[in-house]
């Protein structure tokens, strides 16, 4: 019984995974419903009924705990506990169309619902499931009062995710491809339009910002930009991806290297610049499930626009427009982020710099786009205004990127909110949230 269970576990979260890519009537997207189904109806053909439940995030069945498949689905289980999932029940009668509507509540978007589990199973007649939360009367309060994961926590469960996803392909293993896509998928809902807040957030959380958060900071960067240059969900997923493991060939280096902090030499130096490479031959022993993409973004991101970076080829070629994406993303996480043994660039200080790259290290198009959409004070920056009140940013203005929109937060008129672009007030000043921001958080 426990094989056919978590054979059902398994194609059941490969199909709300395909109902997050997928539109509902797309082929593949049925398909692994019919899986998903065809799975369900084995064990319910013996046990008339499946209950399942999330016990401190791990999968319940009967008495028994799931460890082994609750690590295999760790994003799965987050995944149904976001959507106030603490048990499912599949009673024996089922049809493939109410499991079909089932999965496809959790491959909708939260706010395209608008709807908790049993109005949404009411509403679409599933009269053979029932989900919800698993209420304790004597843990009732406790309940009411746990506060939901915060942006922080749900960052360092894709963090941990992504780090052991990495080390498994610096040594060959086998990775969970199914796991890494749920993660992706997650930051993706997540954390799009929230890059600034969280670069704030693990500013002031981790002092030491290691070569795996910035390869999540710009998969979350990258996948941001491009949905809003208007990509497809799959191309943005894909996209994400590959700005995933864009350095993967550089943690495969010596950290003595990376974090040399004297001039290296020679041969360090063409160690340093042979990643791409390494990068690319790692990610190619799993093009059968990732694609080719990722090796493709992994070598091209240090080639630039005017294909004078690295590596040298003989005959080279444009490179792809995922790549030149990823390398503007990178770029810009680079200048980003604040560290206490370096110097800290403010926004427009960055926008300064990149724009020296326009049409060499950058497709200019492209570049005009990114500042464009991300503004030159990037939503959530905290900054000192020409009148000397401190504000935190709150939309950008493509027609005016020096002039966003800004909410007050000290020391007066609070949550006053002004256009830069139609009043005499600028931004004179970004408060770095790790030293002189740091008292604004709060207000933030």
């Amino acid at each position: 019984m426990l094989s056919k269970l978590i054979k059902f576990l398994l194609t059941l979260a490969t199909a709300i995974q395909s109902g997050k890519i997928y539109p509902e009537n797309h082929p593949i997207y049925s398909e692994s419903v019919k899986e998903a189904f065809i799975s369900l109806q084995i064990i319910l053909q013996d046990e008339k009924e499946l209950v399942l439940g999330i016990v401190d995030k791990e999968l319940a069945w009967k008495d028994e705990i799931l460890f082994d498949l609750s690590r295999k689905l760790k994003s799965f289980i987050i995944y149904l506990e976001s959507r106030d999932i603490e048990r499912m029940c599949f009673y024996y009668g089922l049809s493939q169309k109410e499991l079909s509507k089932f999965i496809y509540f959790f491959s909708t978007p939260k706010k395209q619902i608008q709807k908790n589990i049993q109005e949404y199973l009411a509403q679409h007649e599933i009269r053979h499931i029932s989900a919800g939360k698993i209420l304790v009367l004597s843990d009732e309060k406790h309940r009411k009062d746990k506060k939901p994961d915060n942006l922080l926590n749900q960052y360092e469960t894709s963090m941990d995710s992504l780090t052991k996803s990495v080390k498994k392909m610096l040594n060959s293993e086998e990775v969970d491809y199914l796991d890494l896509r749920f993660n992706i998928l997650a930051v993706m809902e997540n954390f799009m339009g929230n890059y600034n807040e969280l670069l704030n957030l693990i500013s002031i959380k981790k002092k030491d910002l290691t070569t795996f958060i910035h390869l999540l900071n710009v998969s979350v960067l990258s996948m941001f930009f491009s949905s809003k240059l208007g990509f497809s969900k799959e191309d943005v997923i894909d996209i994400g991806t590959g700005a995933l493991f864009h350095d993967i060939g550089k943690i495969s280096i010596s950290q003595k290297i990376i974090t040399k902090t004297s001039k290296l030499d020679e041969s360090e130096f063409d160690k340093m610049r042979s990643h791409p490479v390494h990068g690319a031959k790692i990610l190619l022993k799993y093009k059968e499930d990732m694609g080719i993409l990722p090796a493709v973004v992994t070598y091209e991101h240090h080639l630039r626009y005017d294909l004078k970076g690295y590596p040298k080829m003989v005959y080279p070629v444009k490179p792809h427009i995922a790549s030149l994406i990823v390398s503007i993303c990178d770029i810009y996480d680079a200048l980003s982020q604040r560290r206490t043994y370096k110097k800290d660039y403010p926004p427009n200080k960055i926008y300064e710099i990149m724009n020296k790259g326009k049409g060499t290290l950058f497709d200019p198009v492209l570049l005009d786009n990114f500042f464009k959409i991300i503004g030159v004070w990037p939503i959530g920056s905290i900054v000192s205004l020409n009148d000397d009140r401190i504000a935190v940013v709150r939309s950008s203005n493509e027609k005016d990127i020096f002039s966003p929109k800004v909410e007050i937060i000290s020391p007066e008129q609070k949550g006053e909110t002004i256009n830069l672009a139609t009043c005499d007030k600028n931004i004179t000043a970004s408060l770095n949230p790790f030293v002189e921001g740091k008292k604004y958080l709060d207000l933030v």
